[in-house]
């Protein structure tokens, strides 16, 4: 019973087991240290990122370190399983000196400690300490090797990582996920199609870990092909879709604009998270639907009490309203995620906002929304306002907004046509030459040439 709730979400339940079994005098033997201290860093580890994190990390620490003393009074410290979960324990608490000791004393160190150990420094970011001891220990798995992976891969050494992949002797399928996520976290997705594809040359079968890393860079680079040749293979197979994968499926449709295909994939679903609420709004409002985003937006509030609208779902919501005008709506929405869902705007909002009413010829809106943010604008919603001021004309405002994109950053190419064209709309001749002098002088525009033809 302690191993099975250790290995569950509810690991707090193997130690209240473990407790029962002390107060009824029950004897323990070293699966029972083994199973319970594994329960203890599992519930720390759960909390990792959590506001409570730290407490809970020295409640189980201590909980821990009272059952390693038990463990020695009844004579089990040496045992190779009890001491390779003290390392583990003590490691998601914290606690990495206490892992450490523990790992120095062994007498006997199995690939399974030195692999442990190792995995509590990369936990703290202590890579110089994991790779000296990936180093020293003498004999490396397969897990051994998968951690250098993903070590360097946390560091944003994708070559070294790339480098490990090539040479070490065996590959697992954790190995191919490793690399194919790591490749994805770096934004290079044609990279981690190419190894998806030499993946399946390999015969190793992909897991639900790398079908949700595929479908995430299939839907960033636009390949629907082959997120839909992924999907037939999963249907033939009769593989699962649900949870964290379904999410996937259903961003990667949409993204591609398949938009019909990513709502059956979407109603199909029998549990329904947030984030796939927030890709199918997404979709239908960046592809143009925004009154079936509206739609669904509402379905979700007054259908799906268990889901609650969060910051990516208002940006999808403010979208929609954008691209089919609806600015009155889009401020009453602004308004209630702010009020009744407790979201603070952030940047993204605010550019939501300045778009809405940019697009729609509301540019004094728009600049007090600007002005009256509570941080500084950066330089894509200027950049969004001095858009709009060609449309509508207004050359006060697209100077201003032209300074204040050269305070934040070196104005782009773009930029100096805008402003120039903005003058010659309104027939400032001089202005233009002006501007044309200063992209000259830049080389944003270059002077005309000239040639010559010899003709014979």
């Amino acid at each position: 019973m302690i191993r099975a709730y250790a290995k569950s979400i509810f690991p707090v339940k193997g130690i209240h087991i473990y407790n029962e079994m002390h107060c009824v005098n029950v004897k323990c033997d070293s699966f029972t240290y083994s199973f319970v201290l594994k329960a203890c860093g599992r519930v720390s580890l759960q909390r990792n990122g959590e506001q409570d994190e730290g407490v809970v990390a020295f409640l189980f620490g201590r909980k821990g370190a009272e059952i390693h003393c038990r463990a020695i009074r009844d004579g089990f410290y040496c045992d190779e399983f009890v001491q390779n979960s003290l390392i583990y324990m003590y490691g998601q608490c914290g606690l990495v000196d206490f892992s450490r000791s523990v790992f120095d004393e062994m007498s006997q160190r199995t690939v399974a400690a030195w692999n442990t150990v190792i995995a509590v420094y990369d936990r703290v970011d202590d890579f110089e300490s994991a790779n000296l001891l990936f180093k020293l220990s003498p004999e490396k798995n397969v897990v051994s090797w998968n951690s250098l992976i993903a070590r360097y891969s946390k560091m944003g050494n994708i070559e070294a990582a790339k480098r490990v992949f090539m040479e070490m002797p065996v590959r697992d399928v954790i190995s191919w996920n490793s690399m194919i996520s790591s490749y994805v976290q770096i934004k290079d997705y044609r990279q981690a199609l190419v190894l998806f594809r030499a993946m399946q040359n390999n015969g190793v079968e992909p897991t639900e870990i790398t079908l949700i890393a595929v479908f995430g860079a299939c839907a960033e680079s636009g390949d629907l092909i082959l997120g839909r040749e992924i999907h037939d293979l999963l249907k033939q197979k009769e593989f699962k879709i649900d949870g964290y994968l379904g999410i996937a499926l259903v961003d990667m449709y949409a993204k591609c604009g398949s938009l019909n295909v990513a709502r059956e994939v979407f109603d199909m679903l029998r549990m329904k998270h947030v984030s796939c609420w927030n890709s199918m709004i997404m979709g239908l409002s960046v592809h143009g639907y925004s009154e079936d985003a509206l739609e669904l937006f509402s379905t979700m509030e007054t259908k799906c009490e268990e889901v609650v609208p969060d910051r990516i779902t208002f940006i999808g919501v403010l979208i929609a309203c954008s691209h089919k005008g609806l600015v009155e709506e889009g401020c009453c929405y602004f308004r209630r995620m702010i009020d009744k869902y407790n979201i603070r705007p952030d940047m993204k909002h605010y550019g939501c906002m300045v778009d809405l009413f940019s697009r729609w010829g509301k540019l004094d809106e728009a600049y007090q929304v600007i002005k009256t943010m509570p941080f500084d604008a950066n330089s894509v919603l200027w950049r969004t306002l001095l858009g709009s001021c060609r449309t509508y004309g207004n050359v006060e405002l697209a100077e201003e907004a032209f300074s204040m994109i050269s305070e934040l950053e070196p104005p782009k190419d773009g930029d100096y046509v805008l402003l120039s064209n903005i003058y010659a709309d309104m027939e400032k001749w001089e202005d233009v030459e002006r501007m044309r002098n200063v992209m000259i002088e830049l080389g944003v525009l270059k002077k005309p040439g000239s040639s010559q033809i010899a003709i014979k």
